[in-house]
């Protein structure tokens, strides 16, 4: 069935459109999360206030926030599906980012609100009824809440989505919470014991565990991330397979939502090639970027003078000495100054984020011992980039 779904009201409508697609996931998404969610929610209130158990009022009451959830969901895609304005020349794609933080906040909201039953159950317990006809019910609510889960978990590894993998998430709890509910009352019926309230404490820190957790994956692009290693990978690739390129530095990748990826990086060429034939190399990237990755990529043309023995030479010198300090990545654009009493050696070396004061004062130490014991007149020029995920 969920193959049916999403080839019928997704697959079929885009037609390769990946915006689109992506528009069309979350609407469905929604779309069926309200009307499952609220029919699950609004049952489980009716068999909640029956048999007298606080786990499965306080389910119910998660089921009804997963409506609303729903429609949130609902919303947020519409709103990344408009296109760029005046306003926001980058698209509003990451609204879809927001609405996964929105989604993920309630679930912990939820987890709370079970815990604070759960106390009161505690503090004055009530007998539970066991109605095995409305236990079935229950246990065919949790195979739909399982159902979707997997629908959801489908719809968002289709169009990877961290907002629509946070919502089946949630669906996965809500059947946990079910099961649980389920299990106090049968243990009330068959032992006398009632742990309702224990249940709905430990299914609340359960919730608000995967809720805090389901944040950090959804507030993760908001925040400025490390990019994927695979799109690091994917450029790194496109750009050195081209005849002329030296190397690359200075990869920026810059997230403003689901297929709104823009991109810098310092492209190094020979300086004694003809500029224009360089130049050409770079807007053939920039081209090919757009085309095959759909990522919008602004190439920096990096002169290097290669045929200069002495270039090379100081370059495998302070690379190799450099290179065992923790927390220097690499070097890049060395170049020279000549003078008579005083030769200028300028280079950029990229650092982590880890104590980066401490480590560039290191950096400038050895690279002197290194450059003077080559030769005295050199001065060493350094200028400190840090490293923003794409350099390994």
């Amino acid at each position: 069935m969920n193959r049916w779904l999403i080839q019928k009201f997704v697959v079929q409508k885009s037609e390769g459109d990946e915006g689109r697609r992506r528009l069309l996931s979350g609407r469905l998404s929604g779309a069926v999360g309200i009307s499952l969610n609220a029919l699950l929610g609004l049952g489980k209130v009716f068999i909640g206030l029956i048999t007298g158990s606080v786990a499965v009022v306080a389910d119910a009451v998660n089921n009804l926030s997963d409506a609303a959830a729903s429609i949130i969901t609902l919303v947020g895609f519409s709103l990344a599906g408009r296109k760029s304005d005046d306003e926001h020349p980058f698209g509003h794609a990451r609204y879809e980012y927001m609405t996964g933080v929105v989604v993920s906040a309630m679930v912990i909201v939820v987890g709370f609100a079970l815990i604070l039953a759960g106390w009161e159950k505690i503090v004055a317990p009530t007998p539970l009824i066991a109605d095995w006809l409305l236990i079935s019910l229950l246990a065919v609510m949790v195979l739909a809440k399982l159902w979707l889960y997997r629908f959801n978990i489908q719809l968002g590894k289709l169009i990877d989505s961290a907002s629509l993998k946070a919502t089946g998430i949630d669906s996965r709890n809500d059947a946990i919470s079910t099961v649980a509910a389920i299990g106090t009352i049968l243990l009330f019926h068959f032992a006398g014991i009632n742990i309702d309230g224990f249940v709905g404490i430990a299914v609340g820190l359960f919730i608000i565990y995967s809720g805090f957790q389901l944040v950090k994956e959804t507030a993760g692009p908001l925040l400025g991330q490390s990019p994927d290693p695979k799109t690091v990978q994917e450029i790194t690739h496109l750009v050195l397979e081209h005849e002329g390129v030296l190397g690359i530095h200075d990869l920026i990748i810059h997230d403003y939502g689901p297929g709104h990826i823009f991109a810098t990086v310092h492209i190094e060429v020979d300086s004694r090639e003809d500029i224009f034939k360089s130049h050409e190399v770079v807007d053939d990237i920039e081209r090919l970027a757009q085309e095959q990755l759909g990522i919008m990529l602004v190439g920096h043309m990096d002169p290097l003078d290669i045929q200069n023995p002495k270039i090379v030479e100081l370059k495998d010198a302070l690379g190799k000495a450099l290179g065992e300090i923790e927390n220097v990545r690499s070097i890049h654009d060395l170049r020279m100054i000549d003078g008579t009493d005083r030769i200028n050696v300028i280079f950029d070396v990229v650092t982590s984020h880890d104590n980066p004061e401490k480590t560039f004062k290191e950096v400038k130490k050895v690279a002197q011992e290194t450059l003077a014991a080559i030769d005295p007149r050199y001065t060493a020029i350094i200028s400190q980039d840090l490293d923003f995920g794409t350099q390994h």
